[in-house]
């Protein structure tokens, strides 16, 4: 199993910046890919960006060249900074972990942004 926590939401102006943070614990040998994915109200949850266990990156559309993910492979940590912040940033954001075939997820921070 993989246990996931997040950290790092909250409240803050368009324009301005959050950064998440997220440890994963249990059998973190067994983790590739991890990411960070998000929901807001009455939409689907999607993909914000994601990093392979090499440190390959994929980002939505929507948050490219605004939103960076790292990875720290020794800490079992994920980072998601978020600079540029929009009012439609504003979602549950979840961190996400693919180990054994499987989709491990957090219990998701909330990030709002006010205009």
């Amino acid at each position: 199993q993989v246990r996931l926590v997040e950290s790092g939401g909250g409240l803050v102006q368009a324009g301005g910046s959050l950064k998440l943070s997220c440890s994963a614990s249990g059998m973190t040998f067994a983790i590739n890919a991890m990411g960070w994915y998000r929901q807001a109200p009455g939409k689907q949850r999607e993909l914000v960006a994601d990093i392979g266990r090499g440190g390959s990156t994929n980002y939505a559309d929507s948050v490219k060249g605004r939103f960076t993910i790292s990875r720290d492979n020794a800490l079992n940590i994920v980072n998601l900074q978020m600079n540029s912040l929009k009012p439609e940033d504003t979602a549950l954001y979840y961190c996400n972990a693919d180990a054994f075939s499987r989709n491990f997820w957090g219990q998701g921070t909330q990030v709002t942004v006010s205009s």
